[in-house]
């Protein structure tokens, strides 16, 4: 036996018009709900002009349904009683139907039976691909079965099987044979993967600006490797996170030689130029306007410039960015130029910065190497002092977040390192260092996403930490040592406000850092149902000295609520800062790691 899963709803008749009949389901919780979505007696309450005789040939026909709908819930022998009474009384229905419904003993799976057809069944390669299909199979001997879970079991099996090597892969027979006698159900599936397939050539469409190389470079699809749906997502994630194209779409031509099948990549192309004008605003800087102008292919070098102009309460920038198309591995080269106007601690400072570099940008890690010159100019009160330093530095993300930008569990890894002099009459050597790392761990036992998981919240752990190293009286640009505190560090104090305090009380950078913060993230619920919003308390903490020993933690503690905002995660935070004694608010929208 073998039921199917009805889509039917209920209809809803106009309040001021008198139904033919209502509907009573009385059985278990379990399966009431289901029956009174999908029963298909639902569909004829406005038949006002019912008769007897044809609401008893309704009420047969739905004893058969209702042993479908029972059926794809695992019950097979259910009893099943209805009843039709005439109620002249009510107003709002001439007659009453009442169901009565015993589902009985669910059906137990008993066995299952999984095999393979075609080059998958004999190819030493596609065992680990065979065994993941089997591990991950849902119904196990013992369970209960469903057609629900069914039909989900098989499209997963399905989809494993299609996903890595064999993209015309297909079930070519499975069966659900149930015995309602010892209420057992066996199952069976035969999966045929048809031919392995590999990557041949990239046929390109849509493109006319950019030449095919930029796209192989960015899709990275080599000849020759194994077909993987997953590969074939990525580069298109690639191809349109690059900027240079509006849309990606890239497929496999199963219609050609298995083992060169053409890897097709069409593209929209973003436009030559842009520029976005933007109005914004943060706690840390108040009112916000910023001008970006991106130019994809600058004549004479083909690199892509991007400039950008940048004004709030705090900071006024302007600053540029020249990058090279990518080579083979991803690497590319990069040059910028950044001005910059700053209040930082109790000091004024106005610096500029110039780099010269490599960087390689991907799914889940990013290396940056460079050359970079600081001068930076500070002033404080009537004093003024300016230092400029050259050095050479590394720079490494890893991102190992289950999703972004609205991450539910892992982790986030980053580390810079650097070396050089101060430059000028005393050239003096320094080395910097600085690190920072966030968890995320589910509360809920099981996998994290689940609505189980979601429900119970999970834990944010961040620290973040920095050194520089050098003689105590060597002059280092202020912008290559530390401050703290704002939206995104330590919460309850303003912005770059935590930092070495001199004799006079004014704030400073500092050459070492030590900062952290533990947050409970739990989803808002309403109505039993998961809202886009999240309430969350955290306890910060953050310090800023020239010597280890000095370092003295900050504490601000508070509350807030997040919001899954269409432009990223939207945070509201109210935080007592415990040194200041002062009530905080906080906003800011983004995930960046």
């Amino acid at each position: 036996m073998h039921a199917q899963t009805p889509n039917t709803s209920a209809a809803t008749a106009p309040s001021s018009q008198r139904l033919a009949f209502d509907i009573e389901i009385q059985a278990p919780p379990e399966v009431k709900d289901y029956l009174q979505r999908h029963i298909e007696l639902q569909r004829y309450r406005e038949l006002i002009d019912l008769d007897a005789t044809e609401l008893a040939r309704l009420l047969t026909a739905a004893e058969r349904n209702l042993q479908d709908l029972l059926g794809t819930l695992g019950y097979f022998s259910p009893e099943i009683e209805l009843l039709a009474l005439d109620t002249p009384q009510n107003p709002k229905a001439a007659r009453h139907v009442v169901i009565k419904v015993q589902p009985g003993e669910s059906v137990k799976i008993s066995d299952v039976t999984i095999e393979f057809v075609g080059p998958i069944s004999q190819d030493d390669a596609a065992r680990q691909q065979r065994e993941a299909i089997r591990e991950t199979w849902a119904l196990r001997p013992g369970m209960t079965f469903t057609q629900a879970d069914w039909d989900g079991a098989k499209t997963r099996a399905l989809r494993l099987l299609t996903a890595q090597r064999y993209p015309i892969g297909a079930i070519v027979s499975s069966r659900s044979e149930i015995d309602p006698d010892t209420k057992t159900a066996q199952l069976s599936i035969t999966l045929d993967s048809g031919p392995a397939y590999r990557l041949g050539p990239v046929q390109i469409s849509g493109s006319q600006r950019y030449d095919t190389e930029l796209v192989t470079h960015l899709a990275r699809l080599n000849p020759g490797t194994d077909y993987s749906q997953s590969l074939l997502l990525e580069a298109q994630q690639r191809l349109t996170d690059s900027g240079f194209f509006d849309a990606a779409f890239v497929s496999l031509d199963t219609a050609g030689d298995p083992m060169a099948a053409p890897v097709l990549v069409q593209l929209r192309e973003a436009k030559l130029q842009k520029i976005v004008l933007g109005v914004g605003g943060s706690t840390d800087g108040g009112a916000r306007l910023s001008m970006e102008h991106t130019h994809n292919k600058v004549p004479g070098i083909g690199w892509r410039a991007v400039s950008k102009l940048l004004l709030d309460r705090e900071t006024r920038s302007l600053g540029t960015e020249l990058t090279a198309p990518p080579d083979e591995a991803g690497w590319r080269w990069v040059t910028s130029a950044l001005f910059q106007s700053q209040v930082s601690g109790s000091s004024d400072v106005n610096s500029q910065r110039y780099r010269v570099g490599r960087m390689q940008a991907g799914e889940r890690i990013d290396r940056n190497y460079y050359l970079q010159h600081d001068r930076a100019e500070t002033a404080a009160g009537s004093e003024s002092t300016t230092a400029n330093a050259l050095s050479a530095n590394y720079a490494w993300t890893l991102r190992n977040f289950d999703s972004l930008p609205f991450p539910s569990s892992g982790y986030g890894l980053g580390a810079e390192l650097g070396g050089g002099t101060t430059l000028g009459s005393n050239r003096e050597p320094f080395f910097r260092a600085q690190g920072r790392w966030l968890g995320l761990w589910p509360l809920a036992r099981g996998q994290a996403g689940t609505r189980s998981s979601s429900r119970a919240g999970r834990i944010a752990v961040r620290a973040e930490g920095g050194m520089v190293l050098a003689r105590a009286d060597t002059e280092l640009p202020s912008t290559q040592l530390f401050l703290t505190g704002g939206d995104t560090t330590v919460r309850g104090y303003a912005y770059r406000s935590i930092g070495k305090e001199l004799a006079n009380g004014e704030i400073a950078a500092g050459r070492y850092l030590a900062a952290g913060s533990v947050e409970w993230q739990r989803p808002i619920v309403v109505n039993d149902k998961l809202t886009d919003w999240e309430s969350t308390v955290f306890l910060d903490a953050g310090a800023v000295a020239d010597k280890p020993s000095a370092l003295r933690a900050q504490v601000g503690v508070g509350a807030g609520v997040r919001w899954k905002s269409p432009v990223g995660p939207l945070q509201i935070d109210l935080a007592y800062g415990v040194e200041v004694r002062k009530v905080r608010l906080h906003l800011s929208v983004g995930f960046t790691f």
